[in-house]
């Protein structure tokens, strides 16, 4: 059974996680809809944007971590990465194959791929 403060850590990071998917989800809908981009391209679009908030709130409120700048940003983007080459490996998938909805789909990668975020952030980027 996980601590206290394993347990705050995690509620912190399902926050931290809401907010960084509505950032994620509104800027690619706002670019599918209103620029018409394709699927991957727009969810890019909102992944790139969801970057920001998602380092910031991890670094400082998630794992607070005092580690330097140039040690936790590059891990950051680094498991960032592989989380962009998951959500884009989802979406074409699901959206330009199998021609699901993007909405549908992009809320689908968006349920996997905290998971391993976490554990990547916590055991290696944050540390």
């Amino acid at each position: 059974m996980p601590n206290a403060d394993t347990v705050t850590r995690i509620a912190r990071y399902g926050v931290s996680g809401v907010l960084s998917a509505l950032t994620h989800l509104t800027v690619g809908l706002a670019a599918a809809v209103l620029l018409g981009l394709p699927p991957v391209p727009a969810s890019t679009a909102g992944f790139a944007a969801s970057v920001a908030v998602s380092y910031l709130l991890q670094r400082a409120w998630v794992f607070r971590s005092d580690a330097a700048h140039a040690v936790t940003g590059p891990r950051f983007l680094t498991v960032t990465a592989a989380a962009l080459g998951l959500n884009t490996t989802i979406l074409w998938v699901g959206a330009d194959l199998l021609g699901g909805p993007y909405a549908v789909v992009q809320v689908v990668a968006i349920l996997l791929i905290p998971g391993l975020n976490y554990l990547l952030n916590s055991r290696w980027t944050f540390t």
